[in-house]
């Protein structure tokens, strides 16, 4: 939406609306210069007469409205209110409550409280952390942070939710100053405290705008704004709980509690002279709390002229600034100096300079090191000995300086005071409180240009300009909170009129705010609440006036619907005949317009557009179109009626469950409840689990003698039997959330549930476990159902088995194996093999065998268009070389810089889009071609064409075997692909072309390129399901399953134009809590039915594994060339210890080949494989390595270095499918001819190549080249996804079937030169993680 073409169409139309708007509203044309032409003249006047006349009356009949009552804006009067002191004292006496119910650790700043009630707190700086975040796992810091103590608070007194409702029941709704009192302030200090512009807001009223959850505390905020619905002018704000927060080690060993009531103006920025920065509170008081609960009510205060003094302030003790801590580097410095000599920069930078802000940036040259101990000397009271903490991070960056109590002085602390809105630099500043929000504690801030590496610098050890704050008390100082006629009622009895609260009372002025700039002569309007910036201040006023009425009334029990999350659901009547079914009305939901696809010339490109004015018209009809609440106000009652439309609701959240899946609208039921966000908590994550089958009856088939199944894999088959027989039924939901405009935090909640049959399971059993025989007896136990639907020339007989392309030989040998029946069996190696094949012998076949990845294969999509007579669309697209979105498992903070050049930091760039377009035009042209041949040109296809498309036919079933392989592609996976060697035969671009043919994107099963008559089956040994996203994604996949959250799901980003990515921010139901509860809920409800996952003991009885962990030291030389690739370091931190996470992304790359073509590496290779071919020479070796940092050719060349082993089997670049598949069979079949004892012992494959292999006849042993790390540094690995390729790898030895009792796993591990664990050491550890191992199998037994 920020492209160059939208801005500058943005200020034309700025610049020439006014202009339009005339000549349209008078019918006149402007000249050049922007004048009427003197034929025009005479019209114009006429025109604008009457248009002023118009205008005139109806101005006279609004003040005749106003005559019965709206008047202007007018402040309370002292005999109409009370003191808020006593509602101050109210709010101090809860303190301790409000303490409790508090943030105490960073996981509950999401709105969510922490799993545990324990929380260990630094006795130091006073920072907290739950013990669930101090897991290994988690990553939190907190060994700085020695010296700490458990604090445990029960879950009652931390449930944030009911002291959110008791303090809305306390607090006001709003307070005002009255004049007398703000204009004393001004007298203080010989007039020169003017500076705040106090006297200016003596006329306003301080509403109500924000109740916040913050670290060990709760603030109120207060506003004042312009007219009341403008800008805000002023703050009030009120912090209930900790005021000061010191070290256990001082004096006071407890924090003051409490309120704390602060003034800050904004008029010293809006009004000249203008004051730039974060202005500072001028005003406050503070109420004390101890631990009986008694109050001690201190007075009001003003800040007086701060005091500027020059100190002395000497460093010693240098230790290493918190940058170096962070990791910072020398390069990071250096970029800093180049970056302010850029030509674009040279201006701003000088300017920064001449403020003495030039720290912002660069770094000074002692940036490296802090003092350890700050002497500061003066003759202010703060001056002493100062010595540096240990606590690091406890906010950005910080470091705290403690100067020990003396006497009857308080501890000292010299802290940095972040600038969190980034309008200046952060600052130092002497404080009593550990805690910089702090502000009355604050005895004085050190000049911007000061930083604490220049105290140990000699020439810097006088400060000049440091400012001493100091506070005036103001004796009768007011604050007072107007009384209220305003009373909320809810409907008792009759809810057919869909009313929601009344409020009556409202005075003239709230009236008027309400309506603000809303013309009407009507008494009853309805009030816009979206669109604009008049929608925006009416939105502001009804928070002022109504929304804590409001929360009182619904705190005291009184609306007529209930709020808890756990309420019953309020069903909706079908709709009458005659009207549209829920989720049709395209009145409620407007219809999106359609994109056209077009030729570029100049591009020489596809693109798409949209027709002339749809989009106008579509926006025009979202304005149009009724929301779920409405507001309507009678001028003459002085009351606001909120009314809801559980109709509007109902069609909205349909449309998500019904849109674009060719379903009977019929067969939907929506209801509907209320909710308040205040009552609502997160839901508890844990692991996804798959259930084992042990509760299912057994149903035998008859395998090829002497194979029988097992009981388990009897089980197994009748679950998927009933699947395929339509006996499992399953509950799709979608839910929207619909808050109530305002902050009310009130709203209403929208379901839509449809009940159907799955059409679809997945097979998650556990590696080695028997997925393979469990579909075909599937197969043959459908057989002659089969064979009896086939049709010519489209409905085949055959259960179609798509798979990563090195299982194709495999899967054949097994059906020969475990088949009684002669089963025709093709295989589709790719596009040259599909020609041989007529449509006759595609719909006589019972299996048909096909890589999934077979788009890839060339000509395929040419000999599609062809079919569809598509020549026209040349040049044909070939399949997208990148990800139009990634998949992010992890969240991480991005600083974002504040530059108009790229106001998205790089997140939406033009490179994405093209990504989007290219991946979007593939699909609709695939699409296309589908829908031609299986349509109007279907009878033009016999049975004796060959090389018809696959998409073409409708298949028995379809069993998708490693189907976690296309769906799962995070950032990590997706960035690592590029560093890929040209040898991996399954690349991202594989697992692409996978998505594409298995139609992910697309909802409607009939659409989809593969489409059958009986069920979709998916087959994985680790099913990765560690997100809903992908249990989401898997359920749509295996059968059209709609899980809720399927329609905002990432995947469908890979492909949307620019518009539509605006258009799911701006309309995009946001999901609160109550929403991914249900998410969650239900992604586990999917996979308790359609899933399951059940072990082999019975196979593997008698079988060992045994893992070996082979150590080898590094030698000198090879350590220089290990510390050396370590490129995204800073030399002085590089060292044998550094891991992953503290290299820069993308910069990790040659460090990961460095690591893996270690000498000694492939000494300890060269080594095992002679001692396994020396206990048997006729012995047959599996090595993983890891494809990313090409270790696949680096064991390749240490294994044909050596004349003894005789070399080694690799899959290259230029082996087709059936070439790589020949040489996997080398190593699963045994040895019957000369040649093939004559091959070498050795096969060589990348970790990628591991998914579903068989090797297990004839290897027992596999050697792990290196630990498997994917990644680009920094945090963008996922273990989770390593730990299961190692388990695949592993498991195509070690599963049933294994001849030898015992299955050798070696793991090399390379040390340093003295045995120092380096690199492979700590990925070894993190990848044997038990929890980590259980995440990746997601087993429930």
């Amino acid at each position: 939406a920020m492209s160059v073409t939208v801005v500058s169409a943005c200020m034309i139309a700025a610049i020439t609306c006014r202009q339009l708007k005339t000549e349209k509203r008078f019918n006149v044309t402007f000249d050049k210069k922007g004048k009427v032409g003197n034929n025009e003249k005479k019209k114009f006047n006429g025109s604008v007469a009457k248009y002023l006349s118009k205008q005139a009356t109806l101005q006279k009949q609004i003040g005749e409205k106003n005559e019965r009552g709206l008047s202007k804006k007018s402040i309370p009067d002292i005999s109409c209110a009370d003191p808020a002191l006593d509602a101050f004292k109210s709010l101090a006496k809860v303190a301790r409550k409000a303490i409790y119910s508090s943030i105490w650790c960073t996981c509950e700043t999401s709105g969510r409280n922490s799993r545990t009630q324990k929380f260990v707190q630094c006795a130091v700086c006073r920072v907290s952390c739950c013990r669930d975040c101090l897991s290994e796992n988690s990553k939190y810091q907190f060994k700085s942070h020695e010296d700490t103590s458990e604090d445990v608070i029960f879950e009652e007194d931390h449930d944030y939710g009911d002291f959110q409702t008791k303090l809305r029941s306390l607090l006001p709704t709003a307070i005002f100053f009255p004049k007398e009192s703000l204009q004393s302030i001004e007298k203080i200090d010989g007039n020169k405290t003017a500076s705040h512009r106090i006297s200016l807001l003596s006329d306003h009223t301080y509403y109500l705008h924000r109740i916040k959850r913050d670290r060990k505390k709760w603030v109120v905020i207060y506003y004042a704004r312009e007219k009341d619905i403008g800008e805000a002018v002023a703050e009030v704000s009120v912090t209930i709980g900790e005021l000061k927060r010191v070290d256990l080690a001082s004096l006071k060993k407890q924090n003051e509690i409490g309120l704390r009531v602060d003034f800050k103006s904004f008029l010293p920025a809006r009004v000249e002279p203008l004051v730039f920065g974060d202005q500072e509170p001028c005003l406050s008081i503070t109420i004390r709390c101890d631990h009986r609960g008694s109050l001690s009510v201190g007075k009001w205060e003003a800040r007086s002229r701060k005091k500027i003094t020059t100190l002395t302030i000497e460093g010693e003790d240098p230790k290493p600034s918190p940058r170096v801590k962070a990791g910072l580097l020398d390069k990071a410095c250096e970029d800093l100096v180049a970056g302010t000599k850029e030509k674009h920069n040279i201006k701003t930078y000088n300017a920064a300079c001449q403020r003495k802000e030039a720290h912002r940036w660069t770094y000074v040259k002692n940036w490296k090191e802090y003092p350890g101990v700050i002497l500061i000397k003066g003759t202010e009271n703060f001056s002493g000995r100062y010595k540096l903490s240990a606590c690091e991070q406890t906010t950005n960056m910080s470091s705290l300086w403690i100067r020990e109590p003396r006497d009857d002085e308080p501890t000292m602390y010299i802290i940095s005071k972040p600038n969190v809105h980034r309008t200046g630099p952060d600052r130092a500043i002497i404080t009593t409180s550990i805690c910089h929000d702090d502000t009355t504690c604050i005895l004085a801030e050190l000049p911007v240009s000061w930083q604490p590496s220049d105290a140990l610098l000699e020439n810097k050890h006088h400060v000049k300009g440091v400012m001493v704050n100091s506070w005036t008390p103001i004796p009768n100082f007011q604050c007072w909170i107007p009384r209220s006629e305003i009373t909320v009622s809810s409907p008792q009895d009759d809810l057919k009129e869909e009313e929601f609260v009344t409020i009556k009372g409202l005075t003239d002025s709230n009236v008027e705010m309400l309506c603000n700039r809303v013309v009407s002569t009507k008494d009853e309007l309805e009030l816009p609440l979206v669109g604009g910036q008049r929608a925006q201040q009416i939105v502001r006023a009804f928070n002022a006036i109504c929304t804590i009425p409001i929360q009182k009334h619904v705190a005291k029990g009184k609306l007529a619907f209930e709020i808890d999350p756990d309420a019953p659901w309020q069903k909706l009547d079908s709709p009458k005949d005659g009207e549209p079914q829920f989720g049709l009305c395209k009145l409620c939901v407007p219809p999106r317009p359609n994109e056209i696809w077009y030729y570029d010339e100049e591009r020489k490109c596809w693109t798409r557009r949209y027709e002339s004015g749809q989009s106008r018209e579509f926006r025009l009809a979202l304005e149009r179109a009724p929301k779920p609440f409405k507001y309507l106000i009678n001028r003459k009652e002085c009351s606001l009626s909120i009314k809801f439309s559980s109709c509007t609701a109902a069609h909205q959240v349909a449309k998500q469950l019904i849109d674009g899946r060719g379903i009977d609208p019929r067969e939907v039921t929506v209801s509907f409840r209320f909710s308040d966000t205040a009552l609502q908590t997160d839901p508890v994550i844990t692991p996804f689990k798959v259930k084992s089958c042990d509760n299912e009856d057994p149903t035998n088939v008859i395998l090829k003698e002497p194979y029988k199944l097992y009981l388990r894999q009897q089980k197994v088959v009748n679950k998927m039997l009933s699947i395929e027989n339509s006996d499992v039924p399953f509950e799709e939901i979608e839910m929207i959330e619909h808050p109530l405009p305002g902050s009310t935090g009130l709203g209403m909640t929208s379901q839509a549930k449809r009940v159907v049959k799955l059409r679809g399971g997945v097979i998650a059993d556990a590696i080695g476990a028997g997925k393979t025989v469990i579909s075909i007896a599937l197969i043959l136990t459908g057989l002659a159902k089969a064979r009896s639907s086939r049709v010519m020339p489209r409905s085949s007989s055959a259960s179609l088995v798509v798979m990563p392309p090195g299982l194709l030989r495999q899967w054949k040998g097994e059906i020969e194996k475990f088949s009684p029946k002669d089963l025709k069996v093709l295989i589709i190696y790719d596009f040259e093999k599909l020609k041989k094949y007529s449509a006759k012998d595609i719909v006589n076949a019972d299996v048909v065998l096909m890589p999934i990845d077979i788009l890839e294969s060339r000509q395929y999509l040419e000999n599609l268009m062809k079919f569809a007579k598509l020549e026209k669309m040349k040049p044909y697209p070939k399949l997208p070389t990148r990800s139009g979105q990634k998949e992010l498992n992890g969240a991480r903070g991005v600083w974002i810089p504040s530059t108009s050049a790229d106001p998205y930091g790089g997140a939406n760039n033009s490179s994405n889009q093209a990504n989007r377009n290219e991946a979007a035009y593939y699909t609709y042209i695939y699409q296309e071609a589908i829908g031609k041949i299986r349509g109007e040109l279907k009878d033009s296809i016999n049975a004796q064409r060959k090389g018809v498309p696959i998409e073409f036919f409708e298949w028995e079933r379809i069993f998708v075997d490693e189907v976690h392989e296309s769906l799962c592609t995070t950032k990590a996976e997706i960035d690592e692909a590029k560093e890929k060697d040209k040898d991996n035969f399954f690349k991202e671009k594989n697992r692409r072309a996978g998505r594409e043919l298995l139609g992910i994107c697309i909802k409607d099963p009939q659409k989809r390129p593969l489409v059958c008559r009986g069920a979709v089956f998916g087959l994985t040994g680790t099913p990765l399901l560690d997100s809903s996203s992908r249990v989401i994604e898997l359920a749509n996949l295996i059968g059209n399953t709609y899980v809720i959250g399927l329609t905002g799901h990432w995947r469908k980003l890979e492909k949307e134009s620019s518009r539509d990515i605006f258009l799911e921010n701006y309309l995009e139901p946001k999901q609160g809590r109550e929403v991914r509860r249900a998410i969650f809920d239900k992604s586990q409800g999917y996979l308790d039915v359609a899933c399951c996952r059940n072990t082999n003991e019975e196979q593997m009885a008698g079988i060992k594994l045994n893992t070996i962990k082979r150590i080898i030291n590094m030698t000198e030389g090879e350590k220089v060339l290990y510390l050396e690739s370590q490129k995204g370091i800073p030399k002085d931190k590089q060292s044998l210890y550094t891991t992953a996470e503290e290299f820069e992304e993308g910069t990790i790359a040659p460090f990961l080949k460095q690591n893996a073509k270690l000498k000694s590496r492939g000494d300890m290779l060269v080594e095992i494989c002679k001692e396994i071919l020396k206990r048997d020479k006729t012995s047959k070796i599996v090595v993983f390595t890891d494809g990313s940092c090409f270790a696949g050719q680096a064991a390749c060349s240490f294994l044909q270095a050596d004349e003894d082993i005789g070399g080694c089997t690799f899959l290259n670049q230029n082996d087709s499918n059936e070439e790589k598949n020949e040489k996997i069979s080398w190593y699963q079949t045994a040895d019957v001819t000369e040649k093939d004892r004559q091959r070498p012992r050795v096969l060589v494959l990348h970790f990628e190549h591991c998914a579903g292999l068989n090797l297990q006849a004839e290897c027992n042993n596999v050697i792990l080249f290196s630990p498997l790390y994917t990644g680009i540094g920094g945090t963008s690995s996922d273990p989770v996804a390593d730990i299961s390729t190692e388990l695949q790898a592993i498991g195509r030895v070690y599963r049933a079937g294994q001849k030898e009792k015992i299955v050798n796993v070696y793991k090399i591990q390379v040390n340093g030169p003295n045995g120092e664990e380096a690199f492979d050491g700590k990925i070894m550890r993190r990848n044997d993680s038990d929890d980590l191992h259980k995440m990746a199998t997601n087993a429930a037994d």
